[in-house]
């Protein structure tokens, strides 16, 4: 799927010269499309042209789903280069390591500290890496959280999106109560409460 917009020009604006791009990676299930929605909503409420496009892999059997979101002054195209995202945002370890390729040098990547096998793993026809974060590491500027265990605190872990939320946005240019307002607007009405303590938490989390 991928959306387009183009939103005028708000006086407060986030001060950027450049695209942004934006990777979340996860695995079939795991709510990478409401995340895709939040920080699109964030970036077009500050006033600037987005670009969200969704890659669905084999979701339904557990494979890998990627979007992009891409903002700035004019997104001519929705799609991540290999080397150009400023953000990576893996709900799963193994997907970190299948996508780190696409951070820039500078780049952040956020990993969330969980383990899903796919389906070659499960059958015994390769072997779930070792070590995936900490070899990130070494390459790359990592923040990992776990961010089911935070969810399972809050006795929802459905949520755990959410908390991975809060950890990107301590490492992205949007004030915190621009997220508060987009996340209030953009999950069902019933769960904004779970959601926002979620996303508190995952922006408390050192």
């Amino acid at each position: 799927m991928q959306m387009q917009n183009s939103a005028e020009t708000r006086k407060d604006k986030v001060e950027m010269t450049e695209t942004k791009n934006i990777m979340i990676v996860g695995v079939g299930g795991q709510g990478t499309l409401l995340t895709s929605r939040i920080l699109g909503g964030l970036a077009i409420e500050a006033g600037f042209d987005v670009k969200i496009s969704e890659v669905h892999g084999m979701a339904q059997r557990g494979g890998s789903v990627v979007t992009y979101v891409r903002y700035g002054e004019a997104v001519a195209e929705p799609i991540v280069e290999e080397g150009q995202a400023d953000i990576l945002i893996a709900f799963e370890r193994l997907e970190a390591l299948r996508y780190a390729h696409f951070l820039k040098k500078d780049g952040i990547l956020i990993i969330n500290d969980q383990r899903i096998d796919p389906m070659t793993v499960v059958t015994g026809a390769a072997e779930y890496p070792e070590n995936i974060i900490e070899d990130l590491g070494s390459k790359y500027k990592v923040v990992s959280l776990n961010a089911m265990e935070e969810a399972l605190k809050l006795g929802n872990s459905k949520v755990f999106n959410t908390v991975i939320l809060g950890a990107a946005a301590r490492n992205m240019e949007f004030d915190k109560a621009a997220w508060v307002q987009v996340i209030e607007s953009t999950v069902p009405p019933k769960t904004r409460e779970i959601n926002l303590t979620a996303f508190e938490a995952g922006y408390a989390l050192p």
